[in-house]
């Protein structure tokens, strides 16, 4: 009986281990929203990582977290390191493409909680007396990467982040300035 039981559970394992293996390799989480500003106002908002405390999702999940600027003020060969609690980790985001009013690449390297590297965009696309605004992620997933999305739902995840930081985009774009 228990010799039943032990391959049982090692034929589930097995099954298990064979499951995450025929997962995707790659993620991509996007949201876009609709922002009443020209594009230049927003592009700068998000070339320049300082201003990312007024509007970026994680900046509110631990205000106490320690930020480091590297490089040039904004633009490509800016960097912006953090190092904060388990809901932010630590990483370093570094700016590796900046076409003004247009789009912007950045490679995000995440150290804790779990190492990756993956890369982020946003476009910008005038649309009358709007710009809509585009942030996407996507990368590859390791083996560790496909087990845990097999639990958790990366889009539902970062996707929800994603909306809250454009919201928060939208807002402090079509705000007149003080």
């Amino acid at each position: 009986m228990l010799k039943k039981i032990l391959l049982i559970i090692a034929a589930a394992l097995v099954i298990f281990l064979v499951v995450v293996a025929l997962q995707p390799s790659d993620f991509k989480v996007t949201r876009s929203i609709a922002i009443a500003a020209p594009a230049p106002t927003i592009f700068s908002r998000v070339n320049d990582f300082h201003q990312w405390s007024a509007w970026s999702p994680w900046e509110k999940m631990d205000p106490a977290m320690k930020r480091t600027f590297e490089g040039p003020p904004s633009g490509v060969g800016t960097m912006y390191g953090w190092e904060g609690n388990n809901e932010v980790g630590s990483g370093k985001m570094t700016i590796t493409e900046s076409r003004p009013s247009d789009l912007i690449r950045i490679q995000l390297d995440f150290l804790k909680p779990m190492p990756s590297t993956c890369v982020s965009e946003f476009s910008f696309q005038p649309s009358g007396g709007q710009t809509l605004v585009t942030w996407t992620m996507s990368g590859k997933k390791n083996y560790v990467s496909k087990a845990f999305c097999m639990f958790m739902n990366m889009d539902k995840m970062v996707g929800g982040e994603f909306e809250k930081g454009l919201a928060d985009l939208k807002r402090v774009s079509e705000t007149p300035a003080k």
